[in-house]
C-alpha cells in the first residue's frame, strides 16, 4: 500500500479546513472498517486521510421525547444498537446496527461510515429512511445544511456530500405514540455477510387500530436504499389485517429494482422482499399495539 498523508484535527472546523486546503483526493475516516480494507485489498489509496476520531462534535448520542434522537457521525454501531432509547423508540435501527459485520466491526465502525460508504445493502439505511431521518452536514465556510436521508444516497458508493463536506450527525424525529418498527434481512450465511435483500417497516396506528402512517424501505434491491411509496400508500388508512399486509408486501416486491448476480437472481430477491415486508410489517404492528 502506497503512502498517504494523515491529518488528525481536533474540531469540526479544523477538519473542514483541512479538506478545503488539501483539495481533491482525500478521504474522511472514522472507524476505518471500510476505507482501510479498500486501500489494502483494492488499491483504493487516497491522497490523504482526515481522521475524525478526536472531533468531539461528532460524538453525540442523545434522545429527547420532544426533539427525538441525534446520533453523531462517529458514534460506534455497537453504541447505537445498545442504547436503551434507540431500542425502545427506533427498534428497526437498533436491529440494523446490530447486524453490521462482527462484534469487533460494530465496536469500531460508525453509523456515519455505514451510511457514507453508501452500500445499497447498508443495514442502517432502511431503518433510517422509515424513521424520517435527516443528515446534518457541515461544509466549507462553516455552512451547515440538512438533507433528508431519503435524498442522501445517489448511487452505489455515492452520496450527495460535496467536496469539503462532513456528515456531522443523523437526526431522527420523535415518533408518535403507537408506533413500532422492525428490520429484517436475508443473507446466505448466518454471520459476517451482507444482505441480498433487506426491509425496514415502521407503522403508526390510530385510535381505531388502523394504519395512520406507514414506512417501508428496501435495501440491496436497487442502486440505493429507497422507500417503497406505492406499498406505503396501500396500507395507510386500512386495518393491518393479513389481506392488507399481503397487498403491501406484494406491491413492495414490485417496486424492488434488483439485479441478478452470483448471490441471487432478481426474481429471488423480489420474492425475499415480499416475505420480509410481510414479516416486518407484522412485527411493527405488534410493537405499535403495545407502545
Amino acid at each position: 500500500m502506497r503512502a498517504f498523508a494523515y491529518h488528525s484535527p481536533k474540531s469540526l472546523a479544523e477538519a473542514v479546513a483541512v479538506l478545503e486546503r488539501e483539495g481533491p483526493g482525500g478521504r474522511v475516516i472514522a472507524g476505518g472498517t471500510d476505507l482501510l480494507v479498500q486501500a489494502k485489498e483494492r488499491g483504493a489509496v487516497p491522497a490523504y486521510v482526515v481522521s475524525l476520531k478526536d472531533v468531539a462534535e461528532l460524538a453525540t448520542l442523545a434522545y429527547d421525547d420532544t426533539d427525538g434522537l441525534t446520533i453523531g457521525a462517529r458514534v460506534a454501531l455497537a453504541d447505537v444498537a445498545a442504547h436503551p432509547d434507540v431500542r425502545r423508540h427506533y427498534a428497526a435501527l437498533a436491529t440494523g446496527a446490530s447486524l453490521v459485520g462482527s462484534l469487533q466491526i460494530q465496536n469500531r465502525g460508525t453509523i456515519g461510515g455505514n451510511v457514507c460508504n453508501a452500500s445499497p445493502s447498508a443495514d442502517t439505511a432502511p431503518p433510517l429512511l422509515v424513521a424520517g431521518a435527516v443528515a446534518r452536514i457541515h461544509g466549507p465556510g462553516g455552512k451547515p445544511r440538512e438533507l433528508p436521508m431519503a435524498d442522501f444516497f445517489i448511487g452505489p458508493g455515492r452520496t450527495t456530500l460535496i467536496a469539503g463536506e462532513v456528515l456531522v450527525a443523523i437526526h431522527l424525529p420523535a415518533q408518535p405514540r403507537r408506533t413500532g418498527s422492525a428490520y429484517e434481512r436475508h443473507t446466505p450465511r448466518q454471520e459476517m455477510d451482507i444482505a441480498i435483500a433487506g426491509v425496514a417497516a415502521q407503522v403508526t396506528l390510530d385510535g381505531n387500530g388502523a394504519i395512520a402512517a406507514l414506512g417501508i424501505a428496501l435495501g440491496a434491491v436497487g442502486p440505493t436504499p429507497f422507500r417503497a411509496t406505492g406499498a406505503e400508500a396501500r396500507g395507510i388508512g386500512h386495518l393491518p389485517d393479513d389481506a392488507t399486509i399481503s397487498d403491501v408486501a406484494r406491491i413492495a416486491a414490485g417496486e424492488a429494482r434488483p439485479i441478478s448476480d452470483q448471490r441471487g437472481s432478481a426474481d429471488y430477491r423480489r420474492r425475499l422482499v415480499e416475505v420480509l415486508t410481510r414479516r416486518t410489517v407484522h412485527a411493527a404492528v405488534a410493537q405499535a399495539r403495545v407502545a
